[in-house]
């Protein structure tokens, strides 16, 4: 399947826990103020992929503890992103997804395609980035008005349940 991208980023530690490899999606309606991304917005910029591909890049790190989707907005591009997700999973890798939409949106919608794309993710960052509630003292995310959410855990219990980070000391 093929799948509209900004650009991918291997070795990233800043898009969620550990090792990661970004994949950063082309398309998104929210537009931000304050971006950090505003040419991924347009949905015919970027360059095309296949998916498999991307999967295949996922697979030639040993060192990746996951894929972070971000964008743009992987939401713009649902399937695709959930083929992502389902691919890397098989890998043994977790799966950030990172989206303008709150949890509660995606769950409201009534579209199966952001279901599958949230089913397929383990933690989901939501929420619009808001330019006045920025802090680059956040973890994983622009503003503190996004949460990071623990998508398994809130899926079993009916209502958003906040990622804890695990510390081992």
């Amino acid at each position: 399947m093929d799948i509209r991208i900004f650009g991918i980023q291997g070795d990233s530690i800043v898009d969620g826990p550990g090792i990661r490899m970004a994949v950063f999606t082309q398309g998104c309606i929210h537009n931000c103020e304050g971006c950090h991304n505003p040419e991924s917005h347009d949905p015919n910029g970027g360059k095309v992929m296949t998916t498999d591909r991307i999967i295949e890049l996922a697979a030639e790190n040993p060192l990746y503890d996951g894929v972070t989707l971000t964008g743009g907005d992987p939401f713009y591009q649902p399937e695709a992103c959930a083929v992502i997700a389902e691919g890397v999973k098989k890998l043994g890798l977790n799966v950030w997804t990172f989206t303008g939409y709150t949890y509660e949106q995606i769950i409201n919608s009534g579209r199966e395609d952001f279901m599958r794309l949230l089913k397929s993710s383990d933690v989901l960052v939501d929420g619009r980035f808001e330019l006045d509630k920025r802090s680059l003292e956040l973890r994983f995310k622009g503003s503190s008005n996004q949460r990071t959410i623990d998508v398994q855990a809130s899926l079993a219990k009916g209502e958003p349940v906040l990622w804890e980070e695990k510390t081992y000391f």
